[in-house]
């Protein structure tokens, strides 16, 4: 606790920022006014991160111990935020070792602190492996002179996170489930926003130091009331039947078929939630009493306004591109539980001429590629009560923001740069369409063309991939039209 001072001066290096909690953690500290240094073992990873330019970069190994000194020369206080989620059955050894790899380099350069999030649940019970693990990592850091501040949590509720997403993917895609003994057990979840605050706060608290400090919500509820409350939140009726046995390993072959989430990652997490990870003492409150935990279902709200079109291009699109180095035919991937598919072109023409392109589209201008089956989907969604195609578009060439365009309405426009269109007629979910042009060096334009699907149910999975194998094809020819378009005549 000596030394350390609350002054916005302290240099802080994070681990993990590849990870859920550290890469929101970064700009939150930057935004604060900390300097910060972040390590990672594979720079690359860092690609496209919005906040790059405004950190320094050093590239660390926890399992190596010769590159730790040089991250750490400097730093005042460092956050431990690694832990393992796979990697086979010596994963314990691997997390002890490198926390004692970790504390021990920064007792070395003079630390004043480690701040580490570890996982609830008490010790004097049977906690599963990964659980234990997590309180002994902490164990580790604490066995050099440097002071730690545990924070203990267990599900964190929020847009990305593991646990949350599990949840997520299982309500949203199994409209019966059969649930084992687990989904009642007593739990504290916490939002990912107030997980962020204590960790932020902590460095102007520095009565924290050496303190192992338990957080979570506002109640305490099962992993049933977390589906149910998701499921209220979503306008879903969901059903659930208990069972007296389905193991771990079961449960995390049925997780890995109806989720994105491997079976390995699953069953150390399903083993987990056999463990009641509920606060059990205040310290977070005396220590921090200008948080003010959420309930689970102020939580989710937040969490599903990732759903919402302002968040959809700095949370998804901006991501997938500027990972990509090189322009690639096409990307299908999931994100937060949204679907994206995404194409890429390089055109010869200036931005503005390929903005041009795809700011025609619709209307009498048509849709370049396939205009039949939009008829028909135009003609479909009438037919159920939707507005087809019958409004056209205001103007032929010019968008604004409010637009109708056909059965799409314009959400976003930035002259010669983005267009972006959330669909209004009938669909199982949320959809959005986007056009984004990026000059090149050298000249030229690349052209990134972007669906965004975020499906409610079941039959918003089935939706999506059923008719995937047509929207592939008529994707990839309008994007090919647009580019012809924006280069005119050859």
């Amino acid at each position: 606790m000596d030394g350390i001072s609350p002054s916005k001066g302290q240099y802080v290096l994070i681990t993990g920022v590849t990870g859920y909690i550290g890469g929101r953690l970064v700009p939150l500290l930057i935004e604060a006014g900390y300097r910060v240094r972040v390590m990672v073992r594979d720079l690359v990873r860092l690609q496209g991160r919005s906040w790059i330019a405004h950190v320094d970069v050093v590239r660390g190994d926890v399992l190596e111990p010769d590159t730790l000194d040089a991250a750490l020369a400097g730093i005042d206080v460092a956050y431990y935020l690694i832990h393992s989620m796979r990697g086979g059955e010596n994963f314990h050894e691997r997390d002890i070792r490198a926390a004692r790899n970790f504390s021990a380099a920064a007792e070395r350069q003079g630390v004043k602190r480690v701040i580490y999030l570890g996982g609830l649940g008490e010790s004097a019970t049977e906690l599963s492996p990964h659980l234990r693990s997590r309180q002994q990592t902490g164990d580790a850091l604490r066995e050099c002179a440097v002071p730690v501040t545990e924070f203990r949590a267990g599900v964190i509720v929020g847009s990305g996170s593991l646990s949350f997403e599990m949840i997520r993917y299982l309500t949203e895609r199994v409209p019966i489930m059969i649930c084992p003994r687990w989904v009642f057990t007593r739990i504290q979840p916490i939002s990912i926003r107030d997980t962020l605050d204590y960790l932020v706060s902590a460095l102007d608290t520095p009565e924290s130091a050496g303190q192992i400090i338990e957080i979570g919500g506002a109640e305490v509820i099962t992993y049933r009331d977390m589906m149910f409350g998701y499921a209220h939140a979503r306008g879903l009726r969901r059903y659930m039947i208990p069972v007296p046995i389905l193991t771990p390993r079961l449960s995390s072959y049925w997780v890995h078929l109806v989720t994105p989430i491997p079976s390995d990652i699953a069953r150390p997490l399903i083993e987990g939630l056999r463990n009641e990870v509920i606060v059990r003492d205040d310290t977070a409150r005396k220590f921090f009493p200008n948080i003010q935990p959420v309930t689970f279902a102020v939580a989710v709200s937040r969490a599903l306004e990732k759903l919402k079109a302002s968040e959809v291009e700095t949370s998804w699109a901006d991501a997938l591109v500027s990972s990509q180095p090189d322009a690639i035919p096409a990307v299908l991937t999931t994100h937060e539980g949204m679907f994206l598919e995404q194409r890429q072109e390089f055109v010869k023409a200036t931005p503005s001429a390929v903005f041009q392109a795809f700011a025609s589209l619709g209307g009498s201008n048509g849709w370049l590629y396939f205009d039949w089956a939009w008829y028909l989907r135009g003609l479909l969604d009438r037919l159920v009560g939707g507005v087809g195609l019958r409004r056209g578009r205001r103007h032929p060439t010019e968008v604004r923001v409010g637009d109708a365009l056909d059965f799409w309405r314009v959400e976003a426009v930035e002259t010669d740069r983005l267009l972006r269109l959330r669909a209004e007629m009938k669909v199982p979910g949320l959809a959005w369409l986007q056009f984004k042009a990026e000059p090149l060096e050298g000249g030229g334009t690349k052209l990134i063309q972007t669906a965004f699907f975020a499906p409610k149910g079941l039959f918003g999975l089935l939706y999506w991939y059923g008719l995937y194998p047509l929207h592939g094809l008529i994707f990839s020819g309008m994007i090919h039209k647009l580019a012809q378009r924006a280069e005119g005549p050859t």
